[in-house]
């Protein structure tokens, strides 16, 4: 964790991968077709549901939207990033949550911050599982069109949520550089304030992927995607006007006031006079400034660009040309919950302690006994120092 440079082989290597995996989709298909989006044609056929004979709208989908339902960029690639996030997700954000709840004693605006940004983050990672699930078992949903539901509503909401939180600390970093002695408790007390609001709007903003039916039977394909496949209808209307304004409102402001504030704050730490305390401090914002940006650039801007993109081609074509790199790009979008733990690492001391102890295996009873023993030798030391003032000072007269 002492660079951010372990975030962009990531994503470096992950785009190489969702590159190959992209082309071959591609190159199993139909050339002479355009690629089409998974968009959902209705198809008035009957099957069997539980206990006897319904007639239900089911769809079917065209020749490219079949590849990319079955081919290796869904039911291999998107799993394998999805269990690194997983894996690497849930104990670090799990981790940072229980520092900053119950071994963080000053309870800053950027703490309070960074512990919304985790809990967002497990919010999100804990239905990882069964979205590996669908997708290794060939993009096939058996959960229930509830869980679909809740499953894509987190998992944009994580998305816009770690966006909101991170405008907020990179405000925040900002604000302690131009005004370091302001009062701590009422500046905590308008940060709760802020971390309440941000969940209401998302919960808000969300309300949409909750109600709109997500689950689509195929039954050329014998599954039941999840998100994957949408009415065209819906598409073109509702989806292309709710992703734009999400894109917009919370995804182009934020960023804007994002960078803003870490611009202004490069200003201020190139002009001041640094001495060492100070220049560490100065190296540790540049490196949480190439973190968030690093952030931005893999996980947040692809996803949020081709999401206008795709849905403008749907709504203007009635096709889309970029249905593999936006599948991919929301995959990337995930990535934060890996990334996160490097801006918990750089802007909060008690995390980067316990995040030390914790991979040196060091109990909380030994770093506390190695503390009291390290008080123990400077007094030591000034006390000898004192001693040994006082007898030149005695031998001088």
């Amino acid at each position: 964790m002492r660079s951010p440079s372990a975030a962009w082989l990531l994503g470096a290597a992950i785009l190489l991968a969702a590159s190959l995996s992209c082309s071959g989709t591609i190159q199993g298909t139909n050339r002479s077709s355009k690629g089409r989006s998974l968009i959902g044609k209705v198809d008035g056929t009957s099957h069997v549901t539980g206990k006897g004979v319904t007639v239900e709208t089911v769809f079917s989908v065209d020749e490219f939207s079949a590849s990319v339902l079955t081919g290796k960029l869904t039911t291999v690639f998107l799993p394998i990033v999805y269990t690194i996030v997983f894996v690497v997700g849930l104990p670090s954000n799990g981790m940072a949550l229980w520092v900053f709840l119950f071994r963080t004693k000053k309870k800053h605006p950027a703490v309070i911050y960074m512990a919304n940004l985790a809990l967002a983050d497990l919010l999100s990672v804990i239905w990882f599982p069964l979205k590996i699930a669908y997708h290794i078992h060939g993009n096939n949903w058996i959960y229930g069109e509830a869980l679909c539901n809740v499953l894509i509503g987190f998992f944009y909401g994580n998305m816009y949520c770690s966006i909101l939180f991170m405008t907020c600390l990179s405000v925040q970093r900002y604000w302690v550089i131009v005004n370091p002695m302001g009062h701590s408790r009422k500046k905590a007390n308008i940060a709760i304030g802020i971390s309440l609001a941000i969940w209401l709007l998302i919960l808000l903003v969300t309300i949409p992927l909750y109600v709109v039916k997500q689950t689509i039977f195929i039954p050329a394909l014998n599954i039941t995607t999840c998100h994957d496949v949408l009415p065209e209808q819906l598409l073109v209307g509702d989806m292309f006007n709710y992703f734009l304004s999400l894109a917009i409102g919370v995804f182009l402001f934020p960023a804007f006031l994002t960078a803003s504030a870490y611009v202004l704050m490069i200003r201020m730490l190139r002009s001041s006079a640094m001495d060492e305390n100070s220049e560490k401090k100065r190296k540790r914002a540049i490196k949480l400034i190439v973190t968030v940006l690093a952030m931005y650039l893999i996980c947040f801007t692809p996803s949020n660009l081709l999401l206008v993109v795709h849905y403008f081609l749907i709504k203007s074509q009635g096709q889309s040309h970029v249905y593999a790199l936006y599948i991919v790009a929301l995959c990337l979008s995930t990535l934060n919950s890996c990334i996160d733990p490097f801006v918990y690492y750089f802007v909060s001391h008690d995390f980067r302690d316990h995040a030390k102890n914790a991979l040196l295996c060091r109990s909380v009873r030994t770093v506390k006994q190695m503390q009291v023993s390290l008080t123990s030798k400077k007094h030591s030391r000034k006390s000898s120092s004192y001693s040994s003032s006082s007898t030149t000072v005695k031998t001088s007269y």
